[in-house]
């Protein structure tokens, strides 16, 4: 969520003061509007990569969503981009005629991805109809032909923060409620006057919804709140989940031995600020091949 612009405060993107001590990218390149994904952004981070290399410098991947992880270093479906057209037709459906529906017709045209969805999962849904529609072949098939990983295994080191599950949730509490107060209200505010679809991926960034559903008298600001903290803990729950069992390259290392790890297998590598002062309690690292 943090590629989008228009979210800066809401998806916690490193300040300009951090920005300014390090080079950045992927940071707010990408407009609301767009349909981003982790094929679009393993474009990008080809570039970022290359730029990097070229510039003799380290590249340090920070997250995040581990599907972007693993796109990164497991590779990616090679699924083309949908035409607008369709897209815009099968969201118009999915308003008409419910999400289970949909999901009842998926289950005809590719039973093996209807099987790994939720049945109220619409935005999933939606895609893999979206795919069958564009290319006449299943989102299931397509994942069997596709594309190489950037970051193939033995060419990258890769660490995976573990803090304290309770005192992480503690300072996902705090940060939301910061967020708040240095301007999250007013940053969903302009957001939903754009009147976006509420399907795409910037529009169901962790607070955005509930913020929106506050904005227009549907719950009070507390209730928001609330939604946003729970839902950042849960999201982070998930992280620990996916990790543990998606990416197990990855190793679980206590944000107070970061340092000591990061010496050992980046040379040259200097400890530098507490991992305890950053907001993320959930940072992953890899490192390119020189």
């Amino acid at each position: 969520m943090q590629v989008y612009r228009d979210l800066r405060i809401v998806t916690a993107r490193p300040t300009r003061e951090e920005e300014a001590l390090v080079p950045h990218r992927l940071y707010g390149h990408v407009d609301a509007a767009v349909n981003f994904s982790a094929g679009a952004w393993v474009a990008d981070a080809a570039k970022a990569l290359a730029d990097a290399r070229a510039e003799h410098r380290l590249p340090i991947f920070v997250g995040g969503s581990g599907l972007y992880f693993k796109a990164l270093t497991r590779g990616l479906s090679a699924v083309p981009p949908t035409p607008p057209q369709i897209r815009q037709a099968v969201r118009a459906r999915l308003e008409r005629d419910g999400v289970e529906a949909l999901h009842a017709e998926l289950a005809r045209r590719d039973s093996v991805t209807a099987g790994r969805l939720k049945p109220r999962d619409r935005t999933r849904i939606a895609r893999a109809l979206e795919v069958i529609e564009a290319t006449s072949r299943s989102l299931s098939d397509w994942h069997r032909d596709g594309l190489p990983p950037l970051l193939p295994a033995g060419t990258f080191t890769a660490l995976f923060l573990e803090p304290d599950r309770e005192k992480l949730y503690a300072r996902i509490d705090a940060r939301f409620d910061a967020m708040l107060q240095a301007g999250a209200l007013d940053e969903v505010k302009l957001l939903a006057a754009r009147k976006l679809d509420p399907l795409l991926p910037a529009m169901k960034a962790h607070g955005v919804p509930a913020l929106i559903a506050h904005l227009k008298g549907e719950i009070t600001f507390e209730e928001a709140a609330t939604i946003g903290r729970a839902d950042t803990r849960h999201y982070a729950k998930r992280q620990f989940t996916w990790f543990r069992h998606q990416l197990r390259e990855f190793a679980w290392v206590k944000p107070e031995a970061a340092g000591e790890w990061f010496s050992a297998v980046i040379p040259g590598w200097s400890e530098g600020p507490d991992p305890e002062s950053r907001d993320s309690g959930l940072a992953r690292f890899t490192r390119a091949p020189e």
